[in-house]
């Protein structure tokens, strides 16, 4: 008896420790990737989405900007949403410090299997996204939400409510918006989704520009660096 009560209590001094040392570890960045998997999305266009993810993610210019940070790491996740009830976290939490991680992440993204393919709710996107956030044990220096979508939201409730308490929360919305279906999706982006310190949208005009976009919004989320308004691909505030 007293044996198992000596193991029990080592084993929750390891416990402890283990779990000190996760909450003491900090990271410049914590960002969800909320990519739109909605029916306007062929699977064609979702390759060409998946594949820039996996691409950037072992690009030069993303580990270069990881590692200029002050903690020389980040946390990312992938969610995948389409309509109101229809969000699903594809590839979980995952600290990315150097090469490997950020090879193993790419390499998640790219043999995610599509989770829909129905309406478009970016309100929805947001909202499952924000409370993602509560579930990390690490210090993180920022956090954003980045929405990437080809469509307006036509699902869930009001997408104005849903940026509202994301940005209480002391959250930062981006965007990266897709012109296939609607030409002044940027706009929309603008006016609707993005907002927070710093917030800023960029613009794929169609999925095969996408990678393009993609590495340009990463490289700058993870960098924290401002870009003037007018620059090409920009859509910030």
């Amino acid at each position: 008896m007293v044996r198992r009560w000596c193991l029990a209590l080592a084993a929750l001094a390891a416990w402890l420790a283990a779990g000190s040392g996760a909450l003491a570890r900090s990271v410049d960045l914590a960002l969800v990737l909320a990519v739109d998997v909605s029916g306007s999305v062929s699977g064609e266009r979702f390759e060409l989405q998946r594949r820039g993810y996996a691409k950037a993610f072992s690009s030069p210019e993303v580990l270069d900007a990881i590692a200029a940070g002050q903690n020389h790491a980040i946390l990312v996740t992938l969610v995948e949403w389409s309509g109101a009830d229809h969000q699903q976290q594809t590839v979980g939490w995952t600290l990315i410090d150097g090469p490997e991680t950020a090879a193993a992440f790419g390499s998640a993204v790219a043999e995610a299997p599509r989770a829909f393919a129905d309406w478009t709710s970016i309100s929805g996107a947001i909202d499952y996204a924000a409370a993602l956030f509560a579930k990390i044990d690490v210090e993180a220096a920022r956090k954003i939400i980045d929405v990437s979508g080809d469509g307006i939201n036509n699902s869930g409730r009001e997408l104005a409510a849903a940026r509202a308490d994301a940005l209480r929360a002391g959250l930062t919305i981006n965007g990266l918006a897709i012109l296939w279906d609607y030409p002044t999706l940027d706009v929309y982006y603008r006016n609707n989704v993005i907002g927070g310190p710093g917030a800023f949208a960029v613009v794929a005009h169609d999925f095969s520009d996408f990678g393009a976009a993609l590495l340009s919004k990463l490289v700058r989320e993870i960098a924290g660096a401002k870009r003037p308004a007018g620059a090409k691909g920009y859509a910030g505030r």
